[in-house]
């Protein structure tokens, strides 16, 4: 399994209070943050969560 490079992109005001508490689980408190997760089947659940907060990208 590769691991996944989850970058925010927008702001979490006016979202719901699920996709907030996604991206904290995530890790993500800031735009522009970016953090390596392991690419596994909970997290690319929680990535189509917050789909169109984030970019993602596959690193080695």
């Amino acid at each position: 399994m590769g691991n996944l490079k989850i970058t925010q992109t927008k702001s979490v005001i006016s979202e719901k209070q699920n996709q907030r508490d996604t991206l904290r689980t995530l890790g993500l408190k800031k735009i522009g943050q970016s953090v390596v997760r392991e690419d596994r089947p909970e997290v690319l659940g929680m990535i189509r969560t917050v789909a169109h907060l984030v970019t993602v990208e596959e690193v080695d």
